[in-house]
């Protein structure tokens, strides 16, 4: 898939994000273009905090819209802008065309209502299901994903699985409709290595069985590696840097993307000090003048102080926000 151009099955042009908080106007997102395309794994990394996370709930428009304002556009499939969405247009696309997986299952599901409660809510509601096919769909589901015996645990409760079984859980609700496109919100955080591999293995190989897209939040480039064809690096609420995975690890144009990469431990690197990147994201309530990343950069000039950096194409295929691409 790297290096092909294929057909964009998202497009996001301008989007940004203000909240309205008790300090200000938070710019969570300020101005990103994004194009996921049709059967591919898109990386989306960044520090906590950098509005990756922000960006990606808007595209099911999952904020609380009284203190959210919305610009730019966001289209799925070549139609209608998914911002200018009324609240049925919404639920015919939340779950049905885009999924999402979120970071921390417990706290997602319903503690009252039972595994296979939710997964054939999900059916009934969507496709229109009866509950007896429902059932027989939701255990074939829990079986995909991993979960046996899936009779047994269809009738079991979230409390009585364990966090590498409840975020396989909401991965049948996620697929359960045959979506297009899966938002996966660091779905790997909280488990442990050997469990973090199982689902990212069982990810690529729904990604394989179904030809759906995944956009893939994390913080971790390892993850990235293993799981993406293309990766976004966000900074402050911008995308940085954009390009194929294998062509970044090998030659990062931002100085953002070469810090993130530097500061993963490496094997043979016993006793020695880690790289860590200096000082601290920029609060976005704040106005930035020039670059965001400037005064934690080492490459910094005063153009960098003084101009915002604008979108250039390196001989790559990387687009890239800086004034001085390395």
């Amino acid at each position: 898939m790297a290096g092909k151009q294929m057909e964009s099955i998202l497009s996001i042009k301008g989007l940004q994000v203000d909240l309205l908080s008790t300090r200000g106007v938070v710019h969570a997102v300020r101005g990103i273009n994004l194009d996921i395309s049709k059967g591919e794994i898109h990386g989306f990394v960044g520090e906590s905090g950098c509005g990756k996370t922000m960006a990606a709930k808007t595209i099911l428009r999952l904020h609380d819209e009284k203190r959210t304002q919305y610009a730019g556009e966001i289209t799925f499939n070549g139609n209608s802008d998914i911002l200018k969405f009324n609240k049925n247009q919404l639920q015919e696309l939340r779950g049905k065309s885009i999924s999402m997986v979120f970071q921390d299952p417990m706290v997602s599901l319903n503690p009252l209502l039972t595994v296979g409660e939710q997964i054939t809510e999900i059916l009934c509601v969507h496709i229109g299901m009866k509950k007896t096919d429902a059932k027989d769909k939701a255990i074939s589901l829990l079986e995909k994903v991993g979960i046996h015996p899936a009779d047994r645990r269809f009738e079991q409760y979230p409390f009585e699985f364990s966090g590498g079984m409840l975020q396989r859980m909401m991965i049948a609700i996620a697929i359960a409709c045959n979506p297009q496109l899966i938002i996966a919100d660091e779905p790997t955080t909280a488990l442990d290595v050997t469990i973090q591999a199982q689902i990212l293995e069982l990810l690529k190989d729904l990604q394989k069985s179904t030809g759906m897209s995944i956009l893939f939040i994390t913080h971790n480039f390892g993850v990235v590696a293993e799981i993406c064809n293309r990766v976004s690096v966000m900074y402050a609420g911008k995308i940085v840097e954009t390009g194929d995975v294998k062509s970044i690890f090998r030659h990062p144009t931002h100085p953002y993307t070469k810090a993130l990469l530097d500061s993963i431990p490496k094997s043979g690197q016993h006793g020695k000090r880690l790289v860590t990147i200096p000082g601290s994201p920029p609060e976005l309530y704040r106005t930035i003048n020039g670059c965001s990343y400037a005064p934690r950069c080492g490459y910094v000039t005063e153009k960098c102080t003084l101009l915002d950096p604008q979108a250039t194409y390196t001989q790559d295929g990387h687009i890239c926000l800086c004034h001085n691409n390395l």
